[in-house]
């Protein structure tokens, strides 16, 4: 009973030492910390903010889902995976106009040609960005996110 105790103790211990560590405790207050001066930098600038992306993961399970799936894998020769995709990472502006406006040309990889248009999903660019850098940014993509101002010159058609 005395060995359970003890290690039980010893773990929380650790525990405790490992959360005081690791949220940046372990100085003394004695110790000084070097001041750093905070600049300011355009909200865009810094990535998706956590706002956008939630936008985007909501437009994500509300329109796109169907087609390229929760995993945005797609589904094999039907519809785009939208994982490692290059047509995505590469060609961002134009994810999302087709995101706003379709395509007939929907991006083929270099095996699959296919068959279905991508319809039009959404009717504003802040809507379509969120979503698409939401895609650029989960399912292990590491895309570099788009802003708004690059694609504000997009006409939506309708």
């Amino acid at each position: 009973m005395k060995t359970r105790n003890y290690i039980i103790l010893t773990m929380a211990g650790l525990m405790g030492l490992a959360v005081v560590t690791s949220c940046g405790g372990g100085k003394s207050g004695s110790e000084t910390t070097e001041s750093t001066e905070v600049t300011e930098q355009p909200a865009e600038a810094a990535g998706p903010s956590a706002e956008q992306l939630a936008l985007g993961e909501k437009i994500f399970k509300e329109k796109c889902i169907v087609c390229h799936q929760a995993n945005a894998q797609g589904i094999a020769n039907v519809f785009p995976n939208l994982v490692g995709s290059d047509f995505l990472l590469n060609q961002t502006k134009l994810a999302v106009s087709q995101v706003l406006n379709g395509s007939e040309k929907v991006a083929a990889n270099k095996t699959v040609k296919y068959p279905a248009p991508m319809p039009p999903q959404l009717d504003k660019h802040e809507d379509a960005v969120a979503v698409i850098n939401y895609v650029l940014t989960n399912f292990g993509n590491q895309g570099k996110p788009i802003t708004l101002e690059e694609v504000k010159d997009i006409q939506v058609i309708r």
